[in-house]
């Protein structure tokens, strides 16, 4: 039997063990810790330190009806004015191989330029490995996102003539009442704007089985592949946000909403047709929900609400003012009263997609800039097609406008 002097020593050492290992332990986990905010920190952060640099290697995922027709026009007016390269499509095409997955010869003039593309925004089935042989190492990567409900609203009025579910049915709701009746399986090729069209566009299967290990690990990936995801609701907080992860002046991502349809045709769709389309459609409706939370959290973990809301202020007076100075209208008009036929859109569906008229006293440097703001899709990617390519044969939709002479212009401002 121990005596009591050994005892108390005896659990005086045992503290002491106790102690030492729990000191152990902290700093173990102390270290584990440091390490993981270590790695943490060599990821750059969303949005730079001031000052910056404006970042000109930018690949942009132009999904469909999801107002990235307007983000493509913001991309190439930014090309544009600071003399970068466009990966435009090759040849007499406007889209880049879409809906075909994405390969890098789809790039006119790939095979001599390289990985020296500074823009890609035009149509194209993402494939991270083969955009990564035409965009640079750092390149950002940015898409954006439509409500689901709108959007299949939109595609049907857009590709009532086109999708074969589409122009089987009366009209989007009758389809949406019974999707399966419609959408035939082998005519999946051809129906791809009719069921999860942006989760097609990322890439995925559009008629996968919503499973939710299957959704997590997709949702996952694009978080990986992608630096941001912006949100078609909330257009103007997105350029905004854009605008700070870019490095880019408020002018750079000023814009006229392009590829916009008159009222007179959208359909009203019932709150049965909404339910049906959250089911028909999971995959986007998960997609949606996901980036629209993340895309929220971020404006609030970097810019802040009430700084938010001041500057889509300064947003949308800027854009009045260049609205009085370009435009006759000072908004868009329907097809028939567009005066300038070469600054018509794309018509397509039972649609009537909106355009603008310029003002008819100009000067030279307001008018380019202006003719640039409110030129549609494809006679832009025509006309950069040209300046890029001049000795290669000219693709449809062609408009001959005057070139910058400079690198660099301002927007004008109003008199």
């Amino acid at each position: 039997m121990k005596s009591p002097g050994c005892s108390s020593r005896y659990i005086k050492c045992l503290i002491v063990n106790l102690f030492l290992g729990l000191m152990f332990l902290s700093g173990f986990y102390h270290v584990k810790n440091r390490n993981f905010l270590i790695l943490k920190s060599h990821r750059e952060p969303l949005i730079p330190s001031m000052p910056c640099r404006a970042k000109t290697n930018v690949m942009f995922l132009k999904t469909h009806k999801t107002a990235s027709s307007t983000v493509l026009n913001i991309m190439f007016r930014f090309a544009e004015r600071y003399n970068l390269t466009v990966a435009l499509p090759a040849d007499y095409h406007v889209h880049l191989g879409y809906p075909k997955s994405f390969l890098a010869h789809f790039v006119e003039a790939f095979q001599s330029i390289g990985q020296n593309y500074n823009i890609m925004c035009n149509h194209l089935r993402f494939n991270p490995s083969e955009v990564q042989k035409v965009m640079a190492a750092n390149t950002f990567y940015f898409s954006i996102l439509r409500n689901p409900l709108s959007l299949l609203e939109s595609s049907y009025m857009y590709y009532k003539n086109i999708v074969p579910a589409f122009r089987l049915s009366k009209d989007v709701n009758e389809y949406l009442a019974s999707p399966v009746k419609y959408y035939h399986p082998k005519d999946t090729k051809e129906n791809i704007y009719a069921r999860n069209n942006m989760w097609f566009d990322f890439g995925y299967d559009n008629n996968a089985r919503d499973n939710k290990k299957y959704v997590q690990a997709v949702l996952k990936e694009i978080e990986e592949n992608f630096h941001l995801i912006l949100i078609a609701e909330y257009f103007d907080e997105s350029m905004i946000l854009l605008k700070h992860v870019l490095c880019w002046d408020l002018d750079d991502v000023i814009y006229f909403k392009l590829n916009s349809r008159s009222q007179d045709t959208v359909q009203t769709l019932t709150l049965e047709s909404k339910e049906r389309i959250k089911v028909w459609c999971s995959l986007d409706w998960q997609l949606y929900l996901h980036f629209n939370q993340s895309f929220w959290r971020t404006i609030e973990e970097t810019i802040g609400l009430q700084k938010m809301e001041k500057e889509v202020d300064r947003l949308r007076m800027r854009q009045k003012e260049l609205m009085e100075t370009c435009l006759s209208d000072q908004k868009a008009v329907k097809k028939d009263h567009i005066q300038n036929k070469a600054l018509l859109p794309f018509q397509s569906g039972a649609a009537n997609i909106l355009g603008y008229n310029l003002r008819q006293d100009l000067d030279n440097r307001a008018l380019r800039t202006c003719q640039r703001m409110v030129m549609p899709e494809l006679q832009y990617t025509s006309y950069l097609y040209a300046l890029q390519h001049p000795h290669k044969k000219r693709k449809p939709f062609g408009l001959s406008l005057p070139a910058f002479q400079e690198k660099k212009t301002q927007l004008p401002r109003p008199n």
